[in-house]
């Protein structure tokens, strides 16, 4: 403790405090090891499901960047603590800065989360992430833009964020944009979950480890002495599996999808559902349905777009994209739907959103439009500037069946 003469804390003394406690916080909720030339860093909120608070994103931003620059590091191995690899963005302390008036500090977060993701995205050495639990919104931006990801029978992988009012951003214009078909607006509009074997399936995960083999896998992971990903490729092709899609899958529905999904508007994916489902009823069908139809119109709307016009744009353009969407959305002028989805869904859990507008088609293209424009009118705002990066590999969206 710093104490000032006559015992009393000076200001100096006081910030000297808080940064100290911060850098500890963050120390504690990302763990690291380290094994040879390979870095594990571990999410460590088992608690909130790893959800990411601004202090966890600032520390992963450093130790990436640091470990890009040191010769000795080769591999870095991610992976959460407890149930979950990590539920996402902690949503709640964004949502009281919005309240406040202050939806500048929660563009702030975004700024570093939407920078950390682009980091993963064009990292120039071996990312090996291990999802053997939950792997929702900003979870998936941690880990799905990495070389490789690890689904187990314990992963489930979902992008909810029109329940919440919100869209799936992190980068996820860029990468559900290149899965099969359209199977990206299906995953991306219903927030869907989906298990270790779809993910593999679709491309999502890069392979499928049994969870009782972690421990083996990781152990012959921690000898890898180069960056080339070719010598890990062929450590986790010897454990990976192949497993079966459950018959109820939705990937056994992708001729549906892609015939429904592939419409124009969110308003005809409705109406080409509701065909299929009086050509065939089924439960998968009548879920799909209610799910698009609980959503915020909004988040429905700007999300079928954002996903559409990722399909041309990389993900650098992709998340400067989302950072206007995201400050618009924050902002509240079009509409407020993120702080009332917040509401129902996260704080007073009675489910039962108010969406303004209530209804897909008193959400105008005008209102859509705007989302994609600069916010112009707010003093001192500016576009998401990326850092300059030198290595930008394409990233692998493969279906293994």
């Amino acid at each position: 403790m710093c104490v000032c003469p006559g015992g009393l804390k000076g200001k100096e003394g006081r910030e000297e405090e808080e940064t100290r406690a911060v850098k500890m916080a963050s120390h504690s909720q990302v763990l690291v090891e380290e094994k040879s030339s390979v870095r594990i860093l571990t999410l460590n909120r088992p608690n909130q499901l790893n959800a990411l608070c601004l202090d966890m994103i600032s520390r992963l931003l450093q130790l990436f960047l640091a470990y890009e620059e040191d010769p000795s590091v080769k591999l870095v191995i991610l992976k959460g603590q407890g149930r979950a690899f990590c539920a996402g963005g902690d949503a709640l302390p964004l949502v009281r800065d919005i309240v406040q008036g202050k939806w500048r500090l929660a563009a702030d977060f975004v700024t570093y989360q939407y920078t950390l993701n682009y980091v993963l995205a064009t990292y120039s050495k071996t990312q090996v992430s291990i999802l053997n639990g939950i792997v929702m919104g900003g979870g998936a931006g941690l880990s799905i833009h990495g070389r490789f990801r690890i689904a187990t029978e314990n992963t489930v992988f979902a992008m909810p964020e029109t329940a919440l009012g919100l869209f799936p951003d992190v980068g996820a214009s860029y990468f559900l944009s290149r899965l099969p078909g359209f199977f990206g607006e299906y995953v991306g509009l219903t927030g869907a979950r989906l298990d270790g074997a779809e993910m593999l399936a679709c491309g999502l995960a890069t392979h499928f480890v049994p969870s009782t083999r972690l421990t083996s896998l990781e152990a012959d992971l921690y000898k890898v002495g180069t960056s080339d990903p070719s010598f890990v490729s062929t450590i986790l092709d010897a454990y990976t599996q192949h497993p079966h899609l459950k018959q109820q899958s939705a990937y056994h529905r992708l001729d549906v999808i892609d015939r429904c999904f592939s419409q124009r508007t969110v308003e005809e994916i409705i109406y080409a559902l509701e065909g299929e489902a009086t050509q065939e009823p089924n439960d998968w069908i009548s879920t799909t349905i209610r799910a698009l139809e609980k959503a915020s119109p909004s988040s429905l709307k700007i999300s079928l777009r954002s996903i559409r016009e990722g399909r041309l744009q990389g993900v650098r353009l992709c998340l400067i994209r989302e950072y206007r969407m995201a400050c618009h959305v924050f902002k509240g002028e079009i509409s407020k739907d993120f702080v009332e989805g917040c509401r129902a869904i996260l704080i007073d859990k009675d489910r039962n959103p108010k969406w303004e507008p209530r209804r897909l088609e008193d959400m105008k293209d005008s209102m859509v439009d705007q989302y994609f424009e600069r916010v112009e009118e707010e003093e001192g705002w500016e576009d998401l500037k990326l850092l300059p990066r030198n290595n930008l590999h394409a990233l692998e969206i493969v279906a293994k069946l």
